[in-house]
């Protein structure tokens, strides 16, 4: 499992995913991925989460629908886990920042914990 996810995930891949566009990026995920989201609105103790590629790409879809860069910043994919930081800003200035822990299984994503803060 750990080579078939290196093949297939790597840092070039999610780069142009990430900042590409939302299809591109959802097409990481596996059908029955789950996406844990914690910041200021969502804590720990209550995150929010998403479960299969839909809801994924519902959230995807409006996320990449803003006026909004995004940028990988840093990216390390070892056998069937990966963790990268990705760094976003608004027109008006305001930045967010998200760092993701992600599992893999046959390059796709499964399982991903993001923990994301921005401006106010």
């Amino acid at each position: 499992m750990g080579t078939a996810a290196s093949s297939t995930f790597d840092r070039k891949t999610l780069r142009r995913a990430l900042e590409g566009d939302a299809s591109s990026l959802l097409s990481l995920y596996a059908d029955d991925a789950e996406l844990r989201i914690v910041d200021h609105n969502t804590q720990p103790s209550s995150p929010r989460v998403l479960h299969g590629r839909g809801e994924i790409g519902e959230m995807l879809n409006d996320i990449y629908g803003r006026d909004l860069s995004h940028k990988l910043e840093e990216c390390i994919v070892q056998g069937d886990r990966a963790a990268y930081s990705e760094s976003c800003e608004y027109s008006d200035g305001v930045r967010v920042l998200a760092e993701s822990m992600v599992t893999l299984r046959d390059g796709k994503i499964v399982e991903q914990t993001m923990i994301q803060a921005w401006d106010e």
